[in-house]
């Protein structure tokens, strides 16, 4: 019932970027329209508190699951009831002895980080929206294997309009912190109830000695990886909340958020979309590596233009907008995210079509390598340079890049250089041209609009002479 062929896997994968890439477009720009008027109404240190509890609650997610829930995303087979009220299960009891531990130390958590009491119902608030999530994980994983992505974000949708609507306003209303918190368990309530209603499942619970055994052996590692990646990120964020104040660690926030603008624009959509199909094409060697470099030009055309112009036009914007000069000292950290985070877009569906086939001790190898580059270089270099050090340690890192190309081209013969070629010239032509006219006269919003345009219309030309027939390619596959 769940084998599909090929073709339909190409069809669906097209289908799902499509979908979520289009409707997460107005998510994220609602996203960044309603942060940019909390970073407006809120202040840099309230927004340092809101970035460190979030990582707390990120650490928490990441022992909710041991991976069962990727394994049943990557198994061959079709799923069987045990496989899914055995995934469950062993999720809510993790899930139960996390929020109880969490909620019983949240005062000491508190205590730790010297938040006010509003800052102890924000930690609360997310625990609760922590457990309410964990009851999405099944009906989630059954879109994505169907690669059903049209279906799956809408309840992404939902939670994000209601998260930003109540955040904003009550934000505007003077609410500060608390602001947040009645946000995220508006979002954990509206998304639990719309997951069910689009992809329903009835809760089953039982665990299955045999079922367990086999998707641990998929599961482990690959949560393993998920623990480094906690580790590398967000316990790293929670370590910098002890040791900055607030307010640089709400700098840090600031200029990650912005920075990583083309990644949640494009980036997240196409990512979503590629494990479980890379998964099901697997076995077919020359076919993965066509997709992989389909994924890889996809990516370099549509997040360079924009990674560009956020280098060139984010500072004039500080300085134009009212009440935004607070974010200033963050201009730097920025532009680094910014070159970091390109790079990063390119290695990520890398690392994906590695897990895709199994080589999940290979990512393995590769998450220790970053976990402990990151803590090393971060630590070191915040010592010299301050929190800007966050952000120059993550560019640093993103040079790995060569091996992980080098990992890849083992399990399929891809061109990294030949599909991100035509999209790297033509953006080079965007910087040289932007270098040149941003910033030689006074800045105004008409001007910054009218450079801001040509600079997109001389990128599109060049990557339409050295790329057309791949883009040519891309758009017949989409009408397909």
């Amino acid at each position: 019932m769940e084998e599909i062929d090929i073709a339909l896997i190409k069809k669906r994968s097209l289908a799902g970027v499509v979908a979520l890439t289009s409707r997460t477009f107005f998510l994220q720009l609602l996203a960044f329209g309603a942060t940019f008027l909390l970073t407006i109404f809120l202040t840099p240190a309230i927004f340092g508190i809101f970035y460190v509890v979030s990582a707390i609650i990120s650490f928490l997610g990441y022992f909710s699951d041991i991976g069962l829930a990727a394994a049943l995303i990557q198994k061959k087979e079709p799923l069987t009831h045990d496989d899914l009220a055995t995934t469950f299960t062993i999720q809510q009891i993790l899930v139960a002895i996390l929020v109880i531990f969490s909620l019983i130390f949240s005062d000491k958590i508190a205590s730790f980080y010297r938040l006010d009491t509003s800052g102890v119902w924000l930690l609360r608030a997310l625990i609760v929206s922590f457990f309410l999530s964990s009851l999405k994980t099944i009906p989630s994983v059954l879109l994505e294997r169907k690669l059903a992505f049209q279906l799956l974000i809408i309840p992404q949708i939902l939670e994000t309009v209601c998260f930003y609507t109540v955040a904003v306003v009550l934000a505007w209303r003077g609410y500060g912190i608390t602001s947040f918190s009645w946000a995220v368990l508006t979002r954990g309530i509206i998304g639990l109830i719309a997951m069910y209603v689009i992809s329903p499942w009835r809760m089953s619970f039982g665990i299955s000695r045999s079922v367990t055994k086999k998707l641990l052996h998929f599961g482990i590692p690959f949560q393993f990886n998920s623990l480094l990646a906690l580790i590398k990120d967000d316990l790293l964020t929670v370590f910098l909340g002890k040791v900055l104040p607030f307010a640089q660690v709400g700098y840090i926030g600031w200029a990650k958020k912005w920075a990583e603008v083309p990644l949640r624009l494009f980036m997240d959509s196409v990512i979503r979309v590629t494990f479980p199909a890379f998964s099901r094409i697997q076995k077919e060697k020359e076919l993965l590596a066509h997709a992989i470099e389909k994924t890889l030009f996809g990516l370099s055309l549509t997040i360079f233009p924009v990674s560009v112009g956020l280098l060139f036009f984010v500072r004039p914007l500080v300085y134009l907008v009212p009440r935004y000069i607070k974010w200033e000292p963050a201009l730097f950290s920025f532009s680094l995210f910014v070159l970091g985070s390109s790079i990063a877009s390119l290695s990520t569906p890398l690392t994906n079509a590695l897990n895709a086939v199994g080589k999940i001790k290979v990512t393995l190898f590769l998450m220790v390598l970053w976990t402990v580059a990151t803590w090393v270089l971060t630590v070191l270099l915040i010592s010299y340079i301050g929190f800007d050090g966050v952000a120059l340690a993550l560019l640093l890192i993103t040079t790995t890049i060569f091996l992980v190309i080098a990992l890849v081209k083992r399990i399929a013969p891809f061109s990294f250089f030949g599909s991100i070629r035509g999209s790297l010239i033509a953006a080079l032509a965007q910087t040289i041209w932007y270098f040149l006219l941003v910033g030689r006269a006074p800045y105004g919003y008409l001007r910054l609009v009218s450079v801001g345009v040509s600079g997109i219309c001389i990128y599109g030309l060049l990557v339409w002479v050295f790329e057309r027939q791949k883009i040519r390619s891309l758009i017949s596959d989409f009408r397909s």
